[in-house]
């Protein structure tokens, strides 16, 4: 099998964006987003999932986060899409429950080539470090629609929000890891014979 890699640059008005991504990694990651809480979510999601990441972004941060945080899902839903080409041999389904602490989360994902998002995290405050919160959850389903895969975060317990989120991507991270983990199998894993 091909290594499971991509390298994807995005250049807009708002921002500049490059990623490499290595599925098949070790949990290497280099985030640099000028936005420390993103670079903290990012490097807890690609750590766990086991994948080499490196991201840098140059975002029109003095507007507000936004930007920065969609482009930077875009790119990291397209490399991810990229890595797996025809999703020949991978497991195509995961999910997996993450604690932070006190707070608990769910993730659910298919590797189904139907971008669809349904994120719930109920964050209270308006802000966590430099991002606005409700750009957390918008972050998930843009990478979901960039990356064609149907993912479903639901956040079941807890009271503070920095442990809400971080569960949240740790989840995802860990029903990522197993939704690309490759099976032995030389076929796609779609009755259709192609996602």
């Amino acid at each position: 099998m091909s290594a499971r890699q991509a390298e994807i640059k995005r250049a807009t008005k708002e921002t500049q964006v490059s990623c490499q991504l290595n599925l098949d990694g070790t949990g290497r990651v280099r985030v640099a987003t000028g936005l420390g809480f993103l670079d903290h979510l990012l490097t807890s999601l690609a750590h766990h999932a086991r994948f080499n990441l490196t991201l840098e972004c140059k975002g029109d941060l003095q507007i507000d986060d936004h930007h920065t945080m969609e482009d930077c899902a875009l790119v990291l839903g397209a490399a991810l899409d990229q890595a797996l080409g025809d999703k020949r041999g991978v497991t195509r389904f995961g999910y997996a429950y993450a604690p932070m602490d006190e707070a608990l989360a769910r993730a659910v994902i298919d590797l189904s080539g139907r971008p669809f998002a349904a994120v719930s995290l109920d964050l209270k405050r308006p802000m966590l470090g430099d991002l606005a919160a409700e750009n957390i959850e918008h972050f998930l389903a843009s990478f979901a629609t960039a990356a064609k895969l149907a993912l479903h975060v639901d956040l079941l317990r807890g009271q503070n929000d920095h442990h809400r989120a971080e569960a949240a991507f740790k989840a995802t991270a860990l029903a990522l890891r197993q939704a690309v983990a490759l099976t032995g199998f030389d076929e796609v894993p779609s009755t259709k014979g192609a996602l």
